[in-house]
């Protein structure tokens, strides 16, 4: 299984963006993983929450194939455990799953064609982040799934 991740923006903040690039270097080590940037839509200030969406949506859907997976990480999506979530990436194997997509929408969320083409939403807290530093925690979290699966000690419960 492959796992990408599309986002929205790119990261601004050199500091977290060292820290995704470890952890997407540490996540090769189990699994082919990508991180793929969508740039902003330009000239937003001129779009509708609506409009801004669809044209992030679109973009999202251009990115994906038919038999790419989707998961939206969305506020409500589902929470897990840092253990249960390596168990949903087992099921995901486990199924034959060619490619897993997670996807980190724009700033008003994901159009209702995106929301159609999920196969399943994640949220990571009921807490509000920024895109930017969800990026660096769904990194962390597949990798430390993947650990989980392999018996390493990196996670502690």
């Amino acid at each position: 299984m492959n796992i990408k991740l599309l986002t929205i923006g790119k990261t601004d903040n050199k500091n977290l963006q060292a820290l995704i690039d470890d952890y997407s270097k540490r996540l090769g080590f189990y699994i082919k993983f990508d991180l793929e940037i969508i740039p902003d839509i330009k000239n937003v200030k001129n779009l509708s929450e609506a409009q801004q969406k669809e044209k992030e949506g679109e973009l999202i859907l251009s990115k994906l194939t038919p038999t790419d997976h989707l998961i939206l990480l969305d506020e409500n999506g589902k929470e897990f455990s840092s253990m249960r979530f390596s168990e949903f990436l087992q099921k995901k194997m486990n199924a034959g799953i060619k490619t897993l997509v997670f996807v980190i929408g724009g700033p008003y969320g994901f159009s209702e064609q995106v929301y159609q083409k999920a196969a399943g939403k994640v949220s990571l807290s009921q807490m509000t982040f920024s895109h930017q530093m969800v990026r660096l925690f769904v990194i962390e979290q597949i990798y430390r799934g993947f650990t989980i699966l392999k018996n390493e000690p990196y996670h502690h419960q």
